[in-house]
């Protein structure tokens, strides 16, 4: 039975084997017959698709593997067969995340941020590190490729006593070296080492601005130059101003202090921490005053519009109702001072530095405070003043504004016309590219809001509304309070307010 099943098992072999020509019997032949075929001269065949042997096919593609690599790569004329040296060796430099602390003045330049065919800040501080070799060609030409990131971005005209940028540079860097190659209305003070994921903008908590102007705006009586010229501002008028400029504080709904924006906009509302009439002084014998606000951040225009309104109302072109009304949901055409006076003076890191105080130095920048003061004294207030008294801006906008209407028109359908109405000085910390950044917690108020605006088709729908955002406006301002009695006016807690 065995010897049946031996013989149908060969016979099935026999019937599925290829023929006995084409079977190689030993490995010697195998090996022998391959070699001598690769060999040989290729032929033209038509069936070189079907493979024979699987071995043989293995064998044939190591074989020209090793003769392609085996081939000299040709050298063009004049070109050597040595191996090429690098001319300029390569060295890593380590860099790091860096805050930098400069102050500049802007009057000759078209703002803060980089703008082709136009002299900005940007432009004259990136050549200025490229040249001393502590960015490269591809930072330089593309700022992200460095992280570069500003705190704010003052604009046309517009200047700054502590500008924080943060960017990666190298672990030793010398400002002077830095401040050789800019020019003398731009300086470095102070540069420290930060987290690797600091970001100037997105850790700032508040900016603090300053607007300084003569003091003869507050008093409509004096016509002459003369007569503007010996004015001294007496301490009821400073109570008023202050008075006046009380009125911002807190969080309220700025859409008639800027473009493009209406009173359902969860934008609009903007937190002021505070607002004062700071110092008097004088120069080239004409009284100027300065004025300092501090907010969580600012729209286009907003601080100009602030101080036009409150200018209005001291030299009794308009009333205090005027205040109120411009917070309501009425459109109102507030006059927008020059961008002469307006100055970046401090961005604020407190919580920042409360966060990493153990590991990192704080950027409160004191050291830095008396180089910063004689700059300001030096380069920035004079061109300020030298502005008033030679082209006399702001008695021109005192001007403009005689007569001016508070109520919208067609005549001036926009901002854009106003009195004024040059749009690119503007001086105020920007606004697109900021409200793009704004907490998870905020988009979806704000979305929840304007889709309930999509659906309103009457006014007592639109009253509903505007009631709603007036209520959320007074809890705004009870979180606030409560804040600032237990120390932290600069923290927001409400969902409502614009985290920046």
């Amino acid at each position: 039975m065995s010897v049946r099943l031996l013989q149908l098992f060969v016979s099935s072999l026999k019937q599925n084997l290829p023929r006995p020509s084409n079977i190689v019997r030993s490995g010697v032949q195998i090996r022998f017959i391959t070699e001598m075929n690769a060999m040989e001269p290729l032929e033209d065949k038509t069936d070189d698709s079907i493979v024979q042997s699987k071995n043989h096919t293995r064998y044939k593609r190591r074989f020209l593997k090793r003769q392609w690599e085996t081939t000299k790569k040709e050298t063009e004329p004049g070109e050597s067969e040595e191996k090429k040296i690098c001319d300029k060796p390569f060295e890593r430099i380590k860099k790091k995340k860096m805050a930098v602390l400069l102050g500049y003045c802007g009057v000759d330049y078209y703002g803060m941020q980089r703008n082709p065919g136009v002299p900005t800040i940007e432009e004259d501080l990136l050549k200025a590190l490229y040249d001393a070799k502590y960015i490269t060609e591809e930072d330089f030409n593309n700022q992200q490729n460095a992280q570069f990131q500003r705190s704010s971005r003052t604009d046309k005209g517009v200047s700054a006593a502590r500008q924080v940028v943060s960017l990666k540079l190298p672990l030793e860097v010398n400002i002077e070296e830095i401040n050789s190659r800019l020019p003398q209305c731009i300086k470095v003070f102070g540069i420290k080492r930060a987290t690797n994921k600091f970001n100037s903008k997105s850790k700032c908590n508040a900016r603090t601005y300053s607007y300084t102007l003569p003091t003869y705006v507050f008093e409509p009586s004096l016509s002459s130059e003369q007569e503007r010229k010996m004015y001294r501002i007496t301490a009821e008028k400073m109570t008023k101003v202050n008075e006046i400029l009380g009125v911002y504080k807190g969080t309220k709904s700025y859409h008639n202090f800027t473009e493009k924006k209406h009173y359902q906009d969860p934008s609009s509302l903007r937190y002021m921490m505070n607002f004062a009439l700071e110092r008097v002084f004088i120069e080239s014998e004409v009284e100027f005053a300065e004025l300092l606000v501090k907010g969580q951040s600012f729209m286009l225009h907003q601080i100009r519009k602030m101080v036009g309104l409150m200018i209005a109302v001291v030299r009794g072109q308009t009333d205090m109702g005027m205040m109120d009304k411009a917070f309501g949901k009425d459109k109102v055409m507030i006059p927008t001072a020059p961008g002469l006076g307006l100055m970046l003076d401090k961005v604020h890191y407190e919580k920042y530095d409360a966060k990493f105080k153990d590991s990192h130095e704080s950027l409160s920048w004191d050291a830095e405070e008396e180089a910063v003061e004689r700059f300001k004294r030096e380069q920035i207030f004079p061109n300020i003043v030298k502005g008033e008294i030679e082209d006399n801006s702001m008695g021109l906008w005192l001007e403009k504004i005689k007569g001016h209407s508070f109520e919208p028109s067609d005549e001036i359908p926009d901002d854009k016309n106003a009195i004024n109405g040059d749009d690119d000085d503007d001086g105020d910390d920007m606004e697109s590219e900021d409200l793009k950044n704004n907490e998870d917690e905020l988009q979806v108020e704000s979305e929840t809001i304007s889709s309930k605006s999509e659906n309103i088709e009457n006014k007592d729908n639109e009253k509903n509304v505007a009631i709603t955002i007036d209520e959320k406006i007074e809890k705004t301002e009870v979180v606030h309070e409560i804040d600032a009695k237990n120390g932290v006016d600069d923290e927001i807690k409400s969902s409502d307010s614009v985290v920046r």
